[in-house]
């Protein structure tokens, strides 16, 4: 709504100067008391008037237009009030009015977002939450703007690790074991080989030779893989389960073992497929190191793989673009596959949604080292001390396990969001789970205290709006008008920190408020506005947090 007041102005402005090519800038102020305010100088510059001349012309445009008060010239900017008690009559109506449809859009193109990608046979870990989350987030984020969304799990269940694996296995794997405890003892295999590895080489050898033979059919290698892959998919979906996370397609890299030779094929046709000792690559000039294929024995690669799984994405869900959420050290990747499809002759609009590492100790946590950290322990760990710190704050809470559960998983969702996808984050359980601060548990507490407001009061309608003209009132007001806008930011960078900072924000300016103003007050036209903009800031909060992956609560 802030954002069409600006579009409004800049468009009266250019049509009232009959000038519909200058550059008109409309820029909310981050001091003084106006709530828009224009530049004047570039626009002296494109139009040859003196400072006086043109801040008086663009005052008379301005002057009827509707959700303006009042315009005032100061040190070479044009001021704008904006009607507060007509805006905030709009925002207030309209987001009670759509609920938690406040804030859609219908933005009609399709984006396929492919994020999570687990490797089967490896517990699932912390390290795996960014792309999860941050998926998970921009799916609904990008729904809600009236996006069809195609969530894509491309699982990582294919290429020369199940070789590694399948080694592992029959040198060192005890059946028995590994039918107690599947992934557990999986892992540690991966871990040995790895560990012996270093001082025998040749296992290296031995693992691509056996994934060749995985590629190339063989029955005893393909029921080992299943079997590694049918196990990891119940550790994973019990995971998504507990965090609230689906997908509409688990397609991973062996999905695309079939499609891989008519992309090789097609590289050939176009004359891009050049061998290079014994290898087959693309070279994609000065810039970027060549694309490998193939290997020396034939075998496919994961840039293979990738171009098949992208082709097969156009081809089936025609899309408009397409998001990898994977991590900052696949950046060269994403180039080289981004110059491949474009040396094919296609223009995708492709995005590398990249991210930092999760950092434990300040360290990363690697599955080769072994010293993963899984996401499952780190959440039972999160929801028994959100139960602790809950008792203690309200012994008598009914559904104190449910609460529990959804505090414990928001805390970890919300330190990860929080921060620009582009950092690394130190994983530190305790701070994530305080009541105060940049955390999950005060966004969730904000709205628990406006839910306890509102309780047994009955609203009717607001018959002053006058009050709105006071600061935090109109504050709120604008944050409110701004959802749609920060929504649409989020996309713009794929990042749901967008989100994250305007929910902080929200909640910080409700609480300023709260201290401020009595909100349960004798004079019940008072009252009533205070309640109407309470339950709207719940509303936009509640929504944002379902945005985020977040369970809103009602009691904590």
């Amino acid at each position: 709504m802030i954002q069409a007041i600006k579009d409004d102005i800049k468009t009266s402005v250019m049509l009232g100067l009959n000038n519909p090519d200058i550059n008109v800038v409309v820029e909310e102020p981050k001091r003084g008391n106006a709530d828009l305010a224009i530049p004047l100088f570039g626009l002296v510059k494109q139009l040859g008037m003196s400072m006086a001349e043109l801040s008086s012309k663009v005052s008379a445009i301005l002057e009827d237009n509707p959700s303006i008060s009042e315009t005032q010239f100061l040190n070479g900017f044009l001021n704008i009030s904006i009607d507060r008690v007509r805006l905030s009559k709009e925002v207030i109506e309209e987001v009670l009015t759509e609920k938690e449809k406040f804030g859609n859009d219908t933005i009609n193109q399709t984006v396929c977002i492919d994020y999570s990608a687990p490797n089967i046979a490896k517990s699932f870990s912390i390290g795996h939450l960014r792309s999860t989350m941050i998926g998970n987030a921009l799916k609904n984020i990008y729904t809600k703007l009236g996006y069809k969304v195609i969530g894509i799990n491309h699982l990582g269940d294919w290429g020369t690790q199940f070789g590694k694996m399948i080694v592992a296995y029959k040198l060192w794997g005890d059946r028995k074991l590994i039918e107690q405890n599947p992934i557990t003892e999986l892992q540690k295999l991966y871990v040995k080989f790895h560990q012996e590895s270093e001082s025998n080489p040749s296992l290296e050898d031995d693992a691509r030779a056996i994934f060749k033979r995985l590629e190339d059919g063989d029955q005893e290698m393909l029921e080992l893989w299943q079997y590694f892959r049918d196990e990891s998919l119940k550790e994973f979906m019990s995971m998504y389960d507990l965090l609230g996370v689906s997908f509409d397609s688990y397609d991973g890299e062996s999905f695309y073992n079939d499609k891989m030779e008519a992309i090789a094929d097609r590289l050939d046709e176009l004359g891009l497929l050049v061998e290079d000792d014994g290898a087959m690559i693309v070279r994609l000039g000065d810039q970027i190191p060549p694309a490998l294929i193939k290997r020396r024995d034939g075998a496919t690669l994961y840039i293979t793989r990738d171009l098949a799984a992208l082709m097969y994405r156009y081809n089936h869900y025609h899309f408009d673009k397409v998001l990898y959420v994977v991590g900052n050290e696949q950046k060269l990747h994403f180039e080289q596959l981004k110059a491949v499809t474009k040396l094919m002759g296609h223009d995708f609009d492709i995005e590398h949604v990249n991210f930092g590492l999760v950092l434990q100790d300040g360290k990363k946590m690697s599955t080769r080292g072994g010293n993963v950290v899984k996401l499952y322990d780190v959440i039972k760990e999160a929801i028994e001390q959100a139960l602790n710190a809950i008792t203690l704050k309200n012994p008598n809470i009914s559904n104190k396990e449910m609460v529990a559960k959804a505090v414990g998983i928001g805390a970890v969702i919300f330190n990860d969001l929080k921060n620009d996808r582009n950092s690394e984050i130190e994983f530190n359980l305790d701070q994530m789970l305080a009541f105060e601060g940049q955390t999950g548990p005060y966004l969730q507490y904000s709205s628990v205290r406006i839910a306890s407001i509102l309780k047994n009061q009955t609203l009717s309608e607001i018959s002053n709006y006058d009050i709105f003209n006071e600061p935090l009132y109109f504050e709120l007001v604008k944050l409110l008008a701004s959802f749609n806008q920060t929504l649409k930011k989020a996309t713009e960078v794929n990042g749901p920190h967008v989100i994250s900072r305007y929910l902080l924000q929200l909640s910080q300016t409700f609480n300023q408020f709260y201290g401020q103003h009595k909100i349960i007050t004798e004079d019940e036209a008072v009252k009533q506005a205070n309640l109407h903009l309470i339950l709207a800031v719940r509303t936009v909060l509640n929504e944002g947090l379902r945005l985020l992956g977040m369970t809103a609560l009602d009691e904590m």
